[in-house]
């Protein structure tokens, strides 16, 4: 198949997509798959909690409702985990011919693409890394029209407030050539008062980590309306100080007696200047050449928001503090590092940094470093976890693209 030929097939895929139905897409992967000369292909979504990569419904909408457990694969020991987890390529030969792909929206990861053929000689493989792009962008398109992707991508049932605050939460993964920014975020199905922010203009990353009081439908009511309280001050232009007494306000006014802390940040791309407002949550890290500048952002924090203007409060602290090239911020809530085991021993910061680091300096993307590091604290606390446990990492990368430790 010449460029040309190749080229019909991909415009034929994005013109028949935007008419497409959510439990059709997987049909119209393997359509174009074969009319490229591949014997198949089939899709796989990472679920919420990123431990298996579950199967796209062939079969319709039915089975699009209820997709098998048997028919998942681990994220462990498999060729379609390891080509998620890695972002690369993966070729198997125990069943013929099997290539796998991942599936990546910008730098998020969302799944992989299973391939059989016959042959897979060079151009083959481009024209897979090409399908498999295209893919993602239609898989993301239809994942906000329907339930069809929220629900295969589920293993049990969500609460009402975990439902409520995922609505509100961004992709987990963002970045460009001079910034990467990722977040994990867990119970995922039972989670309370965590949320998360992280946000890309021309000149800026946003970034946001709130945590609600309580582990109820108010509580997710209270992150739901502190990043919309957020968002709508800040795409109007306001400064973090203005942010700050908006979403105080809001919180006081529609969710009287609940208080919130959080870390509102703003990251200057050209410079590296990073510049934030603590209001009383735990201090950011600063990750330097794998070692965590001691108390490097650690400064006199503002009082949890929530107290609204009956309880006149000082204005906010503005901090600020420059960046050097492949820097790393750490943001947490208290449930990672306050986490306990059977016998009482809490996670801690040290732990926490120590799992990041490592990670990162073996080479994994941060988006893996971070999924790991939840499965440690998991296991800290016998898979069940307290409270809320939020995790973002940022790293300014000015000289272009991921850094070569792990971002």
């Amino acid at each position: 198949m010449d460029d040309a030929a190749f080229g019909a097939v991909l415009a034929d895929l994005l013109e028949r997509s935007h008419h497409t139905a959510p439990a059709e897409l997987a049909a119209l992967v393997r359509g174009a798959a074969q009319a490229i000369g591949l014997d198949d292909a089939a899709v796989y979504l990472a679920d919420v909690q990123q431990t298996h990569l579950v199967p796209y419904p062939t079969d319709g909408p039915s089975t699009a409702e209820e997709p098998t457990p048997e028919a998942a694969l681990r994220m462990e020991g498999t060729f379609a985990g390891w080509a998620y987890r890695t972002e690369s390529l993966r070729l198997s030969t125990d069943d013929g011919l099997v290539l796998w792909l991942p599936l990546i929206d910008g730098i998020e990861r969302i799944g992989v693409l299973r391939v059989t053929a016959a042959a897979l000689d060079a151009p083959t493989i481009a024209r897979c890394r090409t399908l498999a792009s295209v893919t993602a962008l239609i898989v993301i398109s239809k994942s906000s029209i329907g339930d069809t992707v929220p629900r295969m991508v589920r293993t049990r049932p969500m609460t009402l407030q975990a439902e409520l605050a995922w609505a509100f939460m961004p992709p987990r993964t963002l970045g460009t050539s001079e910034v990467t920014s990722s977040a994990v975020l867990e119970p995922a199905y039972e989670i309370g008062g965590d949320a998360f922010d992280h946000s890309l203009d021309a000149r800026n990353l946003h970034l946001a980590v709130v945590d609600a009081m309580g582990h109820d439908v108010a509580s997710g009511l209270s992150s739901s309306l502190a990043l919309a309280g957020y968002r709508s001050s800040r795409r109007l232009g306001a400064g973090l100080a203005d942010i700050v007494d908006a979403v105080d306000r809001a919180l006081a006014r529609w969710v009287p007696d609940r208080l919130l802390t959080a870390v509102f940040a703003t990251l200057d791309l050209a410079t590296g200047r990073l510049s934030w407002v603590n209001c009383g949550h735990p201090a950011p890290l600063l990750i330097r050449r794998q070692h965590v500048v001691p108390a490097a952002l650690t400064r006199p924090a503002h009082l949890p928001l929530g107290l609204g203007p009956l309880y006149p409060a000082p204005a906010p602290h503005l901090h600020h503090a420059q960046l050097e090239p492949g820097d790393r911020i750490l943001v947490h809530t208290d449930g990672v590092t306050e986490g306990r085991s059977r016998t009482g021993e809490m996670f801690g910061e040290p732990r926490l940094v120590d799992t990041v680091v490592r990670a990162t300096a073996a080479g994994e993307p941060t988006p893996e470093a971070l999924h790991r590091l939840v499965r440690t604290i998991l296991d800290h606390q016998s898979g069940r976890l307290t409270d809320d446990a939020t995790i973002l990492l940022a790293e300014w990368h000015p000289t272009g693209g991921r850094s070569q430790q792990g971002m």
